[in-house]
Formats: C-alpha cells, sequence, structure tokens
C-alpha cells in the first residue's frame, strides 16, 4: 500500500463567508420553527415535554408514536384462558 502525505486544505475568504450565510439562515429558520410551536402548543405538550415527571415523558412518547398499552388483568381466566380443572 502506498503512502503519502495528507492533502492540504485551505480556507478561503469565500468559503468563511458562504458558511457564516448558511448558518445564519439555519439558525433563523430554526428560531421561526421554535416561535411557530410554541404558539401552536396550547395545550401544555411544550411544557409537559420540559418537566421531569417520567410518567409524563412516556405518555408523550406513546402518543407520537401511536402506541396504546393496554392495562393487564391478573385473573386466572386472562392468564390461562376459560379452562375447568
Amino acid at each position: 500500500m502506498l503512502r503519502r502525505k495528507p492533502t492540504r486544505l485551505e480556507l478561503k475568504l469565500d468559503d468563511i463567508e458562504e458558511f457564516e450565510s448558511i448558518r445564519k439562515d439555519l439558525e433563523t429558520r430554526k428560531k421561526q420553527k421554535e416561535d411557530v410551536e410554541g404558539v401552536g402548543t396550547s395545550d401544555g405538550e411544550g411544557a409537559a415535554g420540559l418537566s421531569s415527571d417520567p410518567k409524563s415523558r412516556e405518555q408523550m412518547i406513546n402518543d407520537r408514536i401511536g402506541y396504546k398499552p393496554q392495562p393487564k388483568s391478573n385473573n386466572r381466566t386472562s392468564q390461562f384462558g376459560n379452562f375447568e380443572f
């Protein structure tokens, strides 16, 4: 295998200006999106996402993915069916 010296990358003024413009554009989009989400969540989901309550966080995740857990009953018929002994 042949070894070669690492290629040197030079940063030009045009590259820096392009990076800064793209970064500012992304920041403004992100800020607008946060403003829209902040106004749109008047039912309290935004505040629940910031809370440290694990049940509300788990509930938010379940709602987001569409999972609706069914409660488990602990009687024998639910575990073994309707067997007659």
